[in-house]
């Protein structure tokens, strides 16, 4: 059975735990693994523009021993007319997987079911499954094992981030709460799978247009951008809507006192959150970034059953 990563919805608890793991062997002793896709390729396929999603799955190919191929969005044929499913035959028959960063959670999921190789979901409209693996890498490098810590997403939670958040929560049972303007809420299809999760798991999902409230003992303060690409003419907007929504001075003097903030990047300085909580000592943004790298070796191994080393 080829075993895909399109969403957090698709793991179980079970599933991150191995995920994690891994990642955790990728940073200790990456060097064992040097030969997992040795003889292989996989393709990396940038819809949208990248900087440490490229970075991390080329580096993460290379160190693997595969060979990574690069292919930006408009070298497909797909935009002259080919089908997705053609496309995924063709992908099928050269490489050993693909890394797609894409628009359409769709196109995944109907490469995904012609494909004969495992498809990773790099980032589409609907999700960013890696993003938060990495991100709860992150977490429990700098808290520990136990009990999970709790989180406020503050911000924008009708984007992928937030989505794959709130099933992640959801599905490890997790504290997390979302605080957003209530014109960005979470998209009803994610939201209503995280709360039937929640109900098996025990998670305690809070959804409040009050930053204060989610932000009032919380340990880790998250947020994403408020003008992601696609919504540049929207930017003073925008920028009006959720400067109410600023991680800065305010809100980490309402959270816990051994609270961090994390943003998944880019980041614009002195907007959804402020510089100098940024490069402050409470501030893990930079580590969730270089940990992008060693989950995706491990998302690599996981979905091509080379996590054995």
């Amino acid at each position: 059975m080829i075993r895909h990563l399109l969403s957090i919805s698709d793991l179980t608890a079970r599933d991150i735990e191995a995920i994690l793991a891994l990642t955790g062997r990728c940073k200790r002793s990456g060097a064992s693994f040097a030969r997992a896709l040795a003889g292989k390729a996989v393709a990396l396929v940038f819809e949208k523009a990248s900087t440490r999603t490229r970075l991390a799955c080329e580096v993460a190919v290379g160190r693997l021993g595969g060979r990574p191929i690069t292919i930006a969005g408009t070298d497909l044929q797909i935009g002259r007319g080919e089908t997705i499913e053609d496309t995924a035959r063709i992908f099928s028959r050269f490489v050993n997987a693909i890394c797609w960063r894409t628009t359409g959670h769709d196109r995944l999921e109907t490469f995904a079911r012609t494909a004969t190789i495992p498809v990773i979901n790099t980032l589409s409209d609907a999700e960013h499954p890696c993003q938060i693996l990495a991100d709860l890498f992150t977490i429990r490098e700098r808290f520990g094992r136990g009990r999970w810590p709790s989180v406020a997403f503050i911000g924008d939670a009708g984007n992928n981030v937030a989505h794959s958040w709130l099933l992640a929560a959801a599905t490890l049972g997790m504290d997390l709460r979302l605080a957003y303007p209530s014109r960005h809420q979470p998209e009803l299809e994610a939201r209503t799978k995280a709360v039937k999760l929640a109900k098996a798991s025990g998670a305690k999902l809070t959804f409040t247009n009050d930053p204060a409230e989610a932000a009032k003992g919380v340990d880790v303060l998250y947020t994403d951008v408020w003008v992601s690409m696609g919504q540049e003419e929207e930017r003073a907007a925008r920028l009006k809507l959720f400067r109410p929504y600023q991680v800065g001075a305010k809100l980490i003097k309402l959270s816990s006192a051994r609270s961090v903030v994390m943003h998944c990047l880019p980041a614009h300085r002195g907007e959804e959150l402020t510089a100098d909580l940024m490069d402050s000592e409470r501030s893990i943004v930079f580590d969730q970034a270089e940990n992008r790298l060693y989950n995706a070796m491990a998302a690599l191994l996981w979905c091509t059953g080379g996590g054995k080393s």
